[in-house]
């Protein structure tokens, strides 16, 4: 043993003493690394905007205006109507005196016209007359029915509101986040519509029916797609934790509320024997889902590379970094592919050797338990990494399903879930029904809109391929 051990003290010709002073040195530089970015996190957990904050500026920032030459964007002046379009016409003639000098010489040279748009703040107010009869044959009580009628209901029942306004209520709850009490505030004061919000409800609930076999064809739709991405996120149903899915294909999108995050609603939605690409973040639920082809978002796995770096000493940092190299190098192989400067047989060869480094990189055993955990994810889900490259049609990262969520997401932090199952159900159908119209360019105001005029339901046409 060593004087210096026995001794209690430290001298500068023991290798074992310098040895430990830089094991000091650099445990202290992790250490201050780490506490700063502790405090970082407390901090910006307590700004009042701290879930919403954006980052930092670039420095410096670009040139507020529009740019000089030709391309400097689109210009943004309003279009003139067509004649047509005009519903009121009003004239501006010129003062009777000067506003500077008081004169009232005045010569007008020309007429300038100007447009404006503006919402009608007076509801419209129908009156329908119901012809009411009997069958001669049958005896059973009959009655007429106009294209915008909404109800064949007469007597107490008989003031209806009309489809537009029902469908922009869904809209502004369901997709814009307004709650329920707020679409009732915004309608008396805007429009000096007076109603409750069990109407609100109520019509949603009704609606909800009208749209089950629209919600069916978009199930349908996503079962049949080749191509599927897969996402979920936190949810609150009647107070407890549930879990909103969704299911995202270039053709429909579909939400499912569930108090459950198993597989139970992926088999539901897809069906345990789904064997098309499904590209998700990872998540063990989808292993179940044996016959289908995987691929892992690529976006996590860099995220996850990023956050082990900052937090890894220099030696434990390499494997991460390894890893994140290998990653950025398969993106940019697709980004040539995509440029016409790869052929797809040239990329599927590179896969391959991306493939064999990766498992290279990953089959000895690391000595840091993080990275031995992620090393042990990259080996189990090897086959699924490079997916992308091999079948160009595929998405690398479940982009697509995160900005389907994102709109959920928002209107959850602004009112808190939803306070039934019942409520739950409707918003997932909804939402789906939303997003579904927008990726098949329809206006869902006006499908909402038909299907309340309809006595039956209007379903949405979706092409699987």
């Amino acid at each position: 043993m060593d004087d210096c051990t026995t001794q209690n003290s430290i001298t500068d010709d023991c290798p074992r003493c310098r040895e430990l002073e830089r094991e000091v040195a650099k445990l202290r530089e992790q250490l201050a690394r780490l506490e700063a970015l502790f405090e970082k996190a407390q901090r910006s957990g307590k700004r009042q905007a701290a879930p919403f904050r954006k980052n930092k500026k670039n420095a410096p920032p670009k040139k507020p205006g529009r740019k000089p030459g030709d391309e400097h964007g689109h210009h943004a002046h309003r279009s003139i109507p067509d004649p047509d379009q005009i519903d009121e016409h009003y004239v501006a003639p010129l003062p009777e005196a000067c506003p500077q000098c008081g004169s009232d010489d005045l010569t007008e040279q020309a007429v300038r016209q100007q447009y404006q748009i503006e919402i009608p703040r007076r509801p419209i107010i129908r009156q329908f007359d119901v012809h009411c009869g009997s069958c001669e044959n049958c005896g059973q009580r009959v009655q007429g029915r106009h294209d915008l009628q909404t109800s064949d209901a007469l007597g107490a029942a008989a003031s209806q509101l009309g489809p537009d306004l029902h469908a922009v209520m869904m809209i502004a709850n369901k997709q814009l986040g307004l709650s329920h009490g707020k679409v009732c505030q915004l309608l008396e004061q805007w429009f000096g519509i007076k109603i409750s919000r069990s109407t609100s409800i109520r019509r949603q609930l009704k609606m909800a029916d009208k749209l089950m076999p629209t919600y069916g064809e978009i199930a349908k739709a996503v079962r049949g797609s080749p191509r599927v991405v897969c996402d979920e996120t936190g949810w609150r149903v009647e107070g407890e934790n549930a879990w909103l899915h969704d299911f995202v294909t270039e053709q429909a999108t579909l939400y499912w509320i569930d108090s459950t995050r198993n597989a139970e609603p992926a088999e539901a939605v897809l069906g345990e024997d789904y064997a098309g690409v499904m590209t998700h973040d990872g998540w063990s639920v989808y292993n179940h889902f044996t016959s289908a082809r995987h691929q892992q978002c690529l976006a996590h796995l860099l995220r996850r590379c990023h956050e082990m770096i900052e937090t890894a000493t220099q030696s434990a940092a390499r494997f991460p970094r390894a890893v994140q190299d290998l990653l950025q190098r398969s993106l940019d192989v697709r980004d040539r592919f995509r440029e016409d400067l790869l052929t797809g047989r040239g990329m599927k060869i590179i896969a391959g050797r991306l493939r064999s480094e990766m498992q290279t990189l990953v089959s000895s055993r690391k000595r840091k338990p993080a990275n031995e955990r992620f090393a042990k994810h990259l080996r189990k889900h090897l086959e699924s990494l490079f997916t992308f490259l091999m079948r160009p049609e595929v998405d690398a990262t479940n982009w697509r399903a995160e900005q389907a969520i994102r709109p959920a997401v928002v209107n959850r932090k602004v009112w808190g879930g939803n306070r039934t199952w019942d409520g739950a159900h409707v918003q997932s159908l909804l939402m789906s029904v939303f997003v579904t119209c927008g990726q098949q360019g329809l206006d869902a105001l006006e499908f909402l809109s038909g299907n309340l005029k309809s006595r039956k339901p209007i379903t949405i046409p979706i092409a699987t391929r």
